[in-house]
């Protein structure tokens, strides 16, 4: 049992999301022409140790959107190992993540951004629903 524990044990690191500055200004401007529609992208990027840095954006072929939903089918998402997440507006309420949100995880982080589409509008979370740092870069 002892050495299953040690081969097995996973190191619990607290996660954190680094955008760069040029990726967030395409996602707020994105969230601002789509609005009052939902928008959703899928994040590009790379994990490591919890550190998860986005260094680019992709537009989901077949996204669907409306003043309440977006979403898309991931069957038609070419196989690519850098997506990490993907980051979806909410143009009233909240930035939490809804339920339907978290039944809908896509990657390793999923981030809200709430109008009026500001730097401080945006939100990352886990597959949980609990808050991730976010850091620009």
């Amino acid at each position: 049992m002892v050495l299953y524990r040690v081969l097995f044990k996973k190191k619990k690191f607290e996660r954190q999301l680094s955008l760069q500055k040029k990726v967030l200004d395409s996602i707020l401007s994105y969230c601002q022409i789509k609005h009052p529609e939902e928008c959703v992208l899928i994040l590009k990027g790379k994990s490591k140790h919890g550190n998860i840095l986005v260094d680019g954006l992709v537009i989901p072929p077949f996204d669907y959107v409306g003043h309440t939903f977006a979403g898309f089918p991931s069957s038609f998402l070419p196989f690519d190992m850098s997506y990490v997440g993907i980051v979806h507006s909410h143009p009233t309420g909240p930035a939490e993540p809804s339920l339907t949100d978290l039944q809908n995880f896509f990657g390793l982080v999923s981030v809200t951004v709430k109008s009026p589409y500001n730097d401080e509008d945006i939100f990352a979370w886990d597959s949980s629903g609990n808050s991730i740092k976010l850091v620009i870069i």
